[in-house]
């Protein structure tokens, strides 16, 4: 597969600045850069895999580890609600064709 370097492998090879909150051997989360809500984060594979049709069996531990953080991210954010989602394809909404997921919230408030 002939993958076109994103925004976002410009990001993770820190070509490109961008406010990152956590990063690991498989993924990166940043802040976007035009939030639909008070907490808006991306979490985004290093792998570049362009969207949810491009994956394989072999991508099941990565996408696991991906969703495994998000309770972790919200928390973190002070979320003790969220909502996620996965564009898929340009008639899907997708933008950026390298997989991730929005992490979405509000914080609670005290």
């Amino acid at each position: 597969m002939d993958i076109k370097p994103s925004i976002f492998t410009k990001i993770i090879e820190r070509e490109i600045p961008a406010d990152i909150l956590h990063e690991d051997e498989k993924c990166i989360v940043i802040r976007d850069i035009n939030p639909r809500a008070t907490i808006h984060l991306l979490i985004i594979p290093k792998k570049p895999i362009p969207s949810l049709f491009d994956l394989t069996p072999g991508d099941k531990e990565l996408m696991g580890h991906m969703t495994m953080l998000l309770p972790q991210l919200a928390k973190s954010q002070g979320l003790d609600g969220f909502k996620t989602v996965i564009h898929t394809g340009e008639s899907g909404g997708q933008e950026i064709f390298h997989i991730h997921i929005h992490l979405m919230g509000e914080p609670t408030k005290s």
